[in-house]
């Protein structure tokens, strides 16, 4: 027995239409094959979507690295002549260092200051530290999945060279690798001696934007 007590005509009869045998089996049947191939055809579509976009994005910010240190290098041929070119007009940094690793094939050009927007296009120098290729603790910072990648494939002995403003190049050999809580500014310490302290995060392979841990390459200047 319904639990629901009608007074007169059903509501269904007076609101709407009244439903035939072969609709009502029409809309109760379950779902056919092709129905449900239809609808893994569209999350597949979707799944795919979101694979190409994120795909997309990485690489996007890969070439807007890749595009800025190429416009950053021109700023800095220029600043080696003693001209002050800023790499676009609306650039707030100046390329003060050239990082070469040349076991690695890498050559950066570092920024003064670590902004978020200095940083989106190259390694930043710390303000307060010792400036790249001086005596003193020089820092460096970067994101681990574009300028600062290739840390994780530096081991103990590995030779760093830093070029600065007036053409100076001066090498260092890594004398430790750890990783250290991002509140442990010891990272950041003046140095008695020549040292160059590269951070990024890790890591390496984490998705999230956000860790609490620091990757730090410190080395020691031999020439």
């Amino acid at each position: 027995m319904s639990a629901f007590r009608i007074d007169g005509p059903s509501s269904f009869a007076v609101v709407g239409r009244v439903l035939g045998r072969e609709e009502v089996l029409s809309r109760d049947a379950p779902s056919t094959p092709s129905t449900r191939r239809r609808w893994a055809i569209t999350v597949a579509i979707l799944l795919a979507s979101f694979a190409a976009w994120q795909l997309g994005a990485a690489g996007y910010i890969q070439a807007k690295a890749a595009l800025a240190q190429h416009l950053i290098s021109t700023s800095w041929n220029s600043a080696l002549k003693g001209q002050s070119r800023a790499p676009w007009p609306w650039a707030d940094t100046r390329p003060v260092a050239r990082l070469t690793v040349p076991s690695r094939g890498v050559e950066l050009f570092v920024l003064a200051g670590t902004s978020g927007r200095s940083l989106a296009f190259g390694p930043g120098h710390v303000d307060g530290t010792a400036m790249p290729g001086s005596s003193g603790n020089s820092v460096i910072v970067a994101h681990r999945d574009t300028h600062f990648a290739f840390l994780r494939e530096l081991d103990p002995q590995s030779e760093i060279a830093i070029e600065d403003l007036k053409g100076r190049v001066t090498r260092y050999r890594v004398r430790e690798v750890a990783v250290v809580d991002k509140g442990d500014t010891r990272v950041l310490d003046a140095a008695d001696s020549p040292q160059l302290t590269l951070i990024t995060c890790w890591p390496f392979d984490a998705v999230a934007p956000g860790t609490p841990w620091r990757y730090v390459v410190i080395a020691d200047r031999f020439a």
